[in-house]
């Protein structure tokens, strides 16, 4: 690894990049905190969860739907999946081409259309694109295929009720600070979110010790440490208890040296007891990321760092190295990447809780929730 942490490389690109910027410094740790989402978004979509992401989706609080949170990911049930083949003639795959397309598999007409582009002319591809909103689930579109003359698009039905959600928080103490007044803000708003969406509660004992508690059909159905409780739920088949249920993730990286392996800070803290999994993004995998595809890129990923440097150009017209809008040249060689990078690219993250977990866990347990049948248990 070239660069020892973190910082350094924001000092790299806050000279090299965004020494044009009012406060560069402020500049280079934005662009970080979106290569972290970009770098999450890529590992969910490795795992086969293409079709059931949303992006920036507004979710209800259990029991309280009149308040909603923006969270960056949610992993949605799939209820029905389209294959539809579009001309590739340099035109926007607008919604309005793909739901022509779309309904010569049936009615969709209770679906309010989105002015979202999956593809724009200039070649800016739009993540996980809503194209139909409905009382209960929405229309989401991904392009699966490119040919010289064609498309081969998926479009998914998704319930608007996730089984997860995964957020990414880059807090901790900057360098040069001897601390970060914000961050600690930044970690409880991400823990109110994270114990406010689920039925799957959290009670701390007198002992220190972390329980659950659940409900089925207004009472309390279970209550048993939390973890174990999770686990539970995760691996029941029961409708009442999964379908208010949403695991939450949390993605945290480094801004700074604002913890080690022993010795966890107050921000840290409160995001571990919150979320029902944190993981760690190390410095080790950013910059590796980051000297890869954007400071040094071989070839295969050279449209990877023009995307990058386009989108943070004193000059620039439109970002396109976005977790919500990126260059399709981009996005093609990312997917690459993660495909062929897969194992190592894994090791770039630490499982911080529960305690006793694993990445190939949280993977199975992300599974086994897909997997279930979301049409019996939202009826």
């Amino acid at each position: 690894m070239a660069y020892e942490s973190v910082d350094q490389l924001q000092k790299v690109l806050t000279k090299n990049v965004f020494s044009y910027a009012k406060d560069p410094k402020k500049a280079a740790g934005r662009a970080l905190g979106t290569i972290v989402e970009i770098i999450t978004f890529y590992l969910l979509k490795s795992w086969g969860l293409d079709g059931s992401i949303a992006i920036e989706r507004r979710i209800p609080e259990f029991g309280n739907p009149d308040i909603t949170h923006n969270v960056e990911y949610s992993l949605h049930p799939v209820l029905a999946e389209f294959s539809i083949r579009v001309r590739n003639d340099g035109k926007s795959l607008t919604a309005n081409r793909l739901l022509q397309e779309l309904s010569k598999y049936g009615d969709f007409g209770e679906f309010k259309k989105l002015n979202n582009n999956l593809l724009s002319r200039d070649g800016v591809l739009r993540n996980a694109c809503t194209i139909g909103l409905g009382r209960d689930s929405s229309l989401v579109a991904s392009i699966i295929e490119k040919g010289e003359d064609y498309f081969l698009i998926s479009i998914t039905q998704q319930a608007l009720h996730p089984y997860a959600i995964v957020e990414c928080k880059r807090v901790g103490v900057e360098e040069g600070n001897k601390k970060g007044p914000q961050t600690i803000e930044k970690a409880k708003q991400g823990a109110y979110v994270a114990r406010t969406v689920s039925s799957l509660q959290k009670v701390r004992l007198e002992t220190g010790d972390l329980y659950g508690v659940i409900y089925l059909d207004g009472r309390v159905a279970h209550s048993a440490p939390f973890h174990e409780l999770l686990e539970f739920v995760v691996d029941s088949d029961d409708p009442s208890l999964l379908r208010d249920f949403v695991m939450t993730i949390g993605v945290v990286s480094n801004h700074g040296n604002w913890f080690t392996a022993e010795d966890h800070n107050k921000e840290l803290k409160v995001l571990a007891q919150s979320y029902d999994w944190l993981i760690f993004l190390t410095d080790q995998g950013v910059t590796e990321f980051i000297e890869e595809v954007i400071i040094a890129p071989v070839s295969e990923y050279r449209a990877i760092r023009d995307a990058f440097m386009t989108s943070y150009a004193p000059n620039k017209r439109k970002n396109q190295f976005t977790k919500v809008q990126i260059n399709v040249e981009a996005n093609d060689q990312l997917l690459r990447y993660f495909s062929e990078n897969a194992d190592r690219i894994e090791n770039w993250f630490n499982v911080i809780s529960p305690a006793e977990g694993s990445l190939e866990r949280l993977r199975n347990e992300i599974r086994i929730l897909r997997q279930k049948n979301w049409k019996e248990v939202l009826l």
